[in-house]
C-alpha cells in the first residue's frame, strides 16, 4: 500500500508562528487492526497517537522518546502512546471496545469515551537520562485537542492550538485521520493571535479536509495562506520496537520466588506486547537461564555490599 502518512513542519515567514500538520490515516488504521478498536475507541486512541506524533516531532531530538498517558473517567479507561523524534508512534488502551451514540454535532463522542475528569501526562526520555521529565495537567474537555493545547500552555509554556481528527467508517476501518498544531512564537502581537484564532474557528475539521483530498500542506495553507516556509517533510508510521530480549529483561525484574514458580509449576512463560500484540515464548531452559542470572546478580550485590 502506498503510504499517505507524513508530517509537515513549517514556520510563517516572519517567524511568529510554527505550524505542523500530519496525515496519520495509516497509523490509526494499523492501531485499529492491532487492537480491534471500535469507533469511539478508535477515535480516542487515534487522536492520542496523532497528538503524540505532533508533540514528539516538534520537541524531541535524536533518539529521545516520549510517553503520553491519558487517564480519564470514561469507558475507554486509560490510553498510552509512545512517540519518537523520527515520527514513529505506538499505543494501547484500557478498553478498545467502546462504541457510543454520536454527540450533538453528529460526531463520535470522544469526550464521553475519555471522560472529562482525569489527567494527561507527558514524559520525555533521552538515552542515558536517569530522571525523565514529566509534565501533567488535568483534562479540560476529554476531546483531546483541547487537552493537548492546555498541556502545551501549562507545562511547556507554549501558547498553541491543536486540532485532532479521526473519521471512522461504518465498517470500523479508518477513513482518514490527521491533525495540526500551531505554536505562537515570541513577537506575535495580540492582533495576529486574534486573527489566527478567528481563522481556526472557521476551519473545517481536519478529517473533512483530508476527506476532501487536502494534504498537510493544504491544511497549513488554509490557516496561513502563502505566508509559510516549509521546513521539513517527514514520514510517520506506527512502529513497535519490542523484542524477546526486552521481555527477558522485564522477566528478570520479577521476584525470584515468582520466577521459581514459573519454572517449577508452569515450565514456561508467555509475554505479549501491549503495543503490537506480538507474543514471546520462554521455555523452561530459558527461564532457568534468567533465574541463574538473577541469582548471580544478587550474589554480586551482596559481595559489593560487604
Amino acid at each position: 500500500m502506498k503510504t499517505t502518512d507524513y508530517l509537515v513542519k513549517s514556520m510563517t515567514k516572519d517567524g511568529k508562528f510554527r505550524a505542523y500538520a500530519v496525515n496519520a490515516t495509516q497509523v490509526v488504521q494499523k492501531a485499529h487492526e492491532i487492537h480491534d478498536t471500535w469507533s469511539a475507541s478508535s477515535a480516542a486512541l487515534g487522536r492520542t497517537l496523532i497528538g503524540t506524533i505532533l508533540l514528539a516531532t516538534s520537541s524531541l531530538q535524536g533518539e529521545a522518546g516520549m510517553t503520553v498517558k491519558i487517564q480519564g473517567n470514561g469507558p475507554v479507561g486509560f490510553i498510552v502512546a509512545d512517540g519518537t523524534a523520527e515520527g514513529t508512534v505506538k499505543g494501547y488502551m484500557g478498553n478498545p471496545h467502546v462504541s457510543l451514540p454520536a454527540n450533538d454535532k453528529g460526531k463520535i463522542d470522544v469526550a464521553k469515551a475519555i471522560g472529562n475528569q482525569g489527567t494527561l501526562s507527558v514524559t520525555k526520555m533521552a538515552p542515558g537520562d536517569k530522571t525523565p521529565y514529566t509534565g501533567e495537567v488535568n483534562l479540560v474537555s476529554g476531546e483531546l485537542g483541547d487537552d493537548f493545547t492546555y498541556y502545551l500552555a501549562q507545562s511547556e509554556q507554549i501558547p498553541s492550538a491543536v486540532g485532532l481528527s479521526v473519521f471512522v467508517n461504518p465498517d470500523e476501518n479508518i477513513d482518514v485521520a490527521g491533525g495540526f498544531m500551531i505554536q505562537v512564537m515570541p513577537g506575535a502581537s495580540d492582533e495576529e493571535i486574534n486573527k489566527l484564532e478567528k481563522t481556526l474557528k472557521g476551519l473545517p475539521l481536519v478529517s473533512q479536509m483530508l476527506r476532501d483530498g487536502d494534504t498537510p500542506e493544504d491544511i497549513l495553507k488554509k490557516i496561513f495562506g502563502d505566508d509559510l516556509k516549509i521546513l521539513e517533510t517527514m514520514p510517520v508510521r506506527y512502529a513497535c520496537d519490542c523484542s524477546k530480549e526486552r521481555f527477558a529483561h522485564a522477566l528478570a525484574s520479577i521476584s525470584k520466588d515468582d520466577m521459581k514458580k514459573l519454572i517449577d509449576e508452569d515450565h514456561h512463560a508467555e509475554a505479549v506486547c501491549q503495543f503490537c500484540g506480538k507474543k514471546y515464548e520462554f521455555n523452561e531452559d530459558e527461564l532457568k537461564k534468567i533465574y541463574a542470572e538473577m541469582t548471580a546478580n544478587d550474589d554480586k550485590k551482596s559481595t559489593d555490599e560487604k
